[in-house]
């Protein structure tokens, strides 16, 4: 019998998958099992994952044949999976030897559907611990308590799928599955998700995983036409919400969500290639059309003058032409 199912995409990441392996090994356990997913790498990960399967106890290798991005990586891991309880890694990432025995001990011991953990970023030589915004450690509570407030940061906030455990049963309800193709901000419709439809969560104040920040090949660090993905991740937030027996009361802080990552990718858009900045403003506009306008009017009456004037200046950008679409 599986415990654990370890799912762990990579994609050319030849210069830390040693390391990321090497505490894999640290973490091993009879009943536990690491299913490494390359997602069509072009260097010598391949290579790599293979003699890991030879040498990693439990590991289990599949590759695919196309690139599919981080979504569908972890959706073929999670199909594979045999594990009572699931948890992911990034292939550039690391761990703390015995991290996940722990991790396991602390949602066996109470009992509820997942678990979330902090983390420790690393950039370059510096360290530093990200903390769940949640302050209750150790209860069990219901998820969709933890998404508000709006105008705070809160559990829906931190949104890495790798900070935390996840019982089988989400799988089993179909909600542990991530939006299939999303290239970023695939994270963001799964945890909204899990805090609207799971029946219990918690989190612990453990420290085990070690979050690489700053990879050049990493899709944070790259301005390409993947990133605009992010409005297609945060529709489907959006429009899922929209369809909750609380919407009145969780859509403000969807919406809100939403708008401060476009204003957050506008303040930062010398860093996309110059087709894709133009794409950004335009696909943006759209996108805070599409919004329920009297929570977006509300929203950026909350926002602070900087954000809400950048936004509203947007807003009025008049509509692309057709044949632009998100």
């Amino acid at each position: 019998m599986v415990k654990l199912s370890v799912i762990v995409p990579f994609y050319n990441v030849q210069q830390y998958a040693p390391d990321t392996l090497k505490s894999l090994r640290a973490n091993a356990r009879a009943d536990f099992e690491f299913i490494l997913v390359d997602d069509c790498s072009r260097d010598e990960t391949p290579d790599i994952l293979a003699r890991a399967e030879r040498e990693l106890p439990g590991a289990v290798y599949v590759r695919h044949e196309k690139n599919g991005g981080l979504a569908t990586a972890r959706n073929t891991g999670i199909d594979k999976a045999r594990g009572d309880y699931l948890t992911f890694l990034d292939g550039d990432d690391w761990l703390a030897p015995g991290y996940y025995e722990q991790l396991l001990a602390s949602i066996e011991d109470l009992g509820c559907d997942f678990v979330r953990t902090d983390h420790v970023q690393c950039t370059a030589r510096a360290r530093t611990i990200h903390r769940v915004p949640h302050g209750r450690r150790g209860v069990v509570m219901r998820p969709r308590d933890a998404i508000l407030p709006a105008d705070r940061s809160t559990s829906v906030d931190y949104a890495y799928a790798w900070a935390g455990i996840y019982h089988r049963r989400l799988v089993d309800r179909g909600l542990l599955h991530f939006t299939d193709g999303l290239r970023t901000a695939e994270d963001r419709p799964w945890i909204w998700k899990l805090h609207r439809e799971a029946e219990s969560f918690a989190t612990v104040g453990l420290l085990g995983v070690f979050y690489r920040r700053g990879v050049a090949s990493s899709l944070t660090q790259i301005g390409d036409v993947r990133q605009l993905d992010f409005i297609r991740a945060f529709d489907q937030v959006v429009a899922e919400t929209a369809e909750d027996r609380e919407a009145e009361k969780l859509l403000p802080k969807a919406v809100r969500t939403y708008c401060a990552i476009i204003s957050h990718h506008l303040g930062s858009i010398e860093r996309f290639e110059p087709a894709v900045a133009r794409k950004l403003k335009s696909m943006s506009a759209v996108a805070l059309r599409r919004m329920p306008q009297d929570v977006l009017d509300d929203a950026l009456d909350s926002m602070d003058v900087q954000r809400a004037t950048r936004l509203r200046r947007l807003r009025r950008r008049p509509a692309p032409a057709a044949g632009v679409a998100a």
